[in-house]
């Protein structure tokens, strides 16, 4: 079961022209996946498990994590068929801002997990 985001956030961040696998009756069960995917992926990358902490993470974090989850999460949408879009152009500048934002806030979880670190030793 997903932890860190709703399959609301992520469609939020697909724009209106989301392949409608992801807005039908099988949504939340492909959505489940794709969050999943982007946790464990989050986790990795960080070097942390934000999942296992989730309950004891203070609500500012749980919000970098639902967004960092939610745009990757939204780019694996996107990409799934990216024909729906008005061009090309237009799926390939979201992936560009999701992909920025989601470097991003990676970048910000690994200092929060550096800054709790030294301050808990």
């Amino acid at each position: 079961m997903a932890t860190m985001a709703l399959s609301g956030a992520c469609l939020l961040k697909t724009g209106s022209n989301v392949n409608t696998k992801f807005t039908g009756l099988t949504a939340e069960a492909d959505w489940e996946v794709l969050i999943l995917q982007a946790e464990s992926y989050i986790n990795s990358v960080t070097r942390y498990n934000w999942t296992d902490a989730y309950s004891t993470l203070n609500v500012d974090v749980k919000y970098i994590l639902e967004d960092a989850v939610s745009c990757l999460a939204a780019m694996y949408a996107i990409t799934y068929e990216m024909g729906g879009y008005t061009s090309g152009n237009e799926a390939q500048t979201m992936l560009d801002f999701l992909h920025d934002r989601v470097q991003t806030l990676i970048k910000e979880l690994k200092e929060i997990k550096v800054r709790d670190f030294v301050t808990g030793a």
